[in-house]
């Protein structure tokens, strides 16, 4: 049965030129999701036409199914089962993604176990040509046949393709171990343009050294796609670094900003991004000398250079930021303060808005990463609400 969304009535008085974001009113109204219960893992999207799809994992005993939902008209549609299966690898951290560009074609991942160990897994991608009513058969999309670590992707449309990348763990393991607290060595991350009919044409290995279970994140620029994830030095500095395809090569890899974090582990903890043209913001989570924050920068030449981050934290982040462009010099952040789902508008001058309370949600694990997307002139929150066990939804308007 399709469901009514909502109806809000909010305030948003946008800055001008010669004004901050500092007097901006929102009001945030929950709204009825189509996910029913035992669900987790939410994740939004919106194509270029404006229609949002939002996907999520149900649990039904030790099957788990991939499904999802399109809000068109006011209205969600009844929720679609993408693939199901028992021997799923169902992370709060790394949950699968859905992208859709425009014109009926849609890509969808989710993890498979490759072994019996624990942390020996595949990502198993499906496509479907007529907007989710059908599926095709599912690959794999790495070709390295290691039982080993694949995951945190992230998919963009790339003209009538899709970009995207993924942390691969194909080096990390040994002939003896497959298993993660037992590394020999480095995870790496890679990128390849998928057709959409999900044939791999191209395929890179972009850095050969990253932090091993933090998400990554694509943006597409005039330049072409651009990849952010938290990088690995040797000396166990975890920034985040950014490399950008331009005339057909990919950059060297290169930290967006020396937060010089040092952490001897994996603190689960991804950047997020978007662009508008060759504009792009990146928001995300640092905690040296144990001080977390949240900054986000913004680029006005796709990633080339970047101006000074801006905190935009209120003392207690945990991080889980998510991040779209409102225009070419305005960004909305989501972050998790505390127990607290918040967000913010930030400039690219500087100026921010005031903090947006979201929702009281928890600082657990199992509430996972709250998710956001524009639709029109409304920005809708998705996070999983671990005492119903199902999905929330909530938006304000812009």
């Amino acid at each position: 049965m399709k469901q009514a969304v909502f109806s809000l009535a909010i305030v948003f008085a946008l800055a001008s030129c010669n004004q901050s974001a500092k007097d901006n009113v929102y009001d945030v109204k929950e709204f009825t999701s189509p996910a029913g219960d035992s669900c987790a893992e939410p994740y939004l999207f919106t194509d270029k036409n404006g229609t949002v799809y939002l996907s999520w994992i149900e649990k039904n005993n030790k099957q788990s199914s991939l499904k999802f939902s399109s809000l068109s008209k006011a209205e969600w549609s009844t929720p679609v089962s993408i693939a199901a299966g028992d021997n799923w690898f169902v992370n709060w951290a790394d949950y699968p993604m859905l992208a859709a560009n425009g014109n009926n074609n849609l890509v969808a991942h989710y993890l498979e176990k490759s072994d019996t160990a624990k942390f020996t897994y595949d990502v198993k991608y499906v496509t479907s040509a007529d907007n989710g009513k059908t599926w095709a058969a599912a690959k794999i999309l790495h070709d390295d046949g290691k039982q080993a670590e694949h995951g945190f992707v992230s998919i963009k449309p790339y003209g009538d393709k899709f970009f995207v990348s993924w942390l691969d763990g194909r080096n990390t393991v040994s002939e003896e171990s497959g298993n993660h607290d037992g590394h020999h060595g480095q995870m790496s991350i890679r990128g390849a343009i998928l057709t959409k009919d999900g044939t791999k044409e191209k395929e890179w290995e972009l850095d050969n050294r990253v932090c091993d279970c933090c998400q990554t994140d694509v943006a597409i620029t005039v330049n072409g796609p651009i990849v952010i994830y938290r990088d690995r030095s040797g000396d166990e500095i975890r920034d985040i670094s950014i490399v950008r395809f331009v005339n057909d090569q990919w950059t060297a890899p290169k930290a967006i900003y020396a937060d010089e974090w040092k952490i001897n582990g994996c603190p689960v903890n991804g950047p997020r991004a978007d662009a508008v043209g060759n504009n792009l913001a990146i928001a995300w989570f640092s905690m040296k000398d144990s001080k977390g924050q949240v900054k986000v920068i913004f680029s006005k030449d796709g990633g080339g250079s970047f101006g000074a981050p801006v905190q935009i934290d209120e003392g207690n982040p945990v991080g889980r930021v998510d991040l779209l462009m409102l225009n070419e010099k305005s960004a909305m952040v989501s972050w998790m303060e505390g127990s607290d789902i918040k967000a913010i508008q930030v400039n690219a001058d500087g100026t921010t808005g005031k903090p947006i309370m979201v929702a009281a949600s928890s600082d657990a694990r199992s509430s996972g990463f709250p998710q956001m997307t524009r639709a029109g002139k409304k920005i809708i929150f998705a996070w999983t609400d671990i005492k119903s066990k199902t999905i929330k939804l909530a938006a304000i308007e812009l």
